[in-house]
């Protein structure tokens, strides 16, 4: 099961934070797509991603926006 988390708007460190949140609701193997605007969520999601033993699926940059797919561990 794949779950959309739509970021966009929100400043560091709230993607991070709201992204480790839904990560702690789901279920092991489940999926989650989080879009964000904010230009560090490049670095954070990723680190918070690896930090939390998570696999990141895919990292996409657009014109204005990331998208990265996560599955939980």
């Amino acid at each position: 099961m794949r779950q959309l988390l739509d970021l966009k708007g929100l400043k560091c460190p709230m993607p991070a934070l709201k992204t480790a949140r839904l990560l702690a609701q789901i279920e092991s193997g489940s999926e989650i797509e989080v879009i964000c605007t904010d230009p560090m969520s490049e670095i954070d999601i990723p680190h918070l991603v690896h930090s939390e033993g998570h696999r990141l699926v895919s990292q996409n940059r657009h014109a204005d926006h990331f998208v990265f797919l996560i599955q939980k561990a």
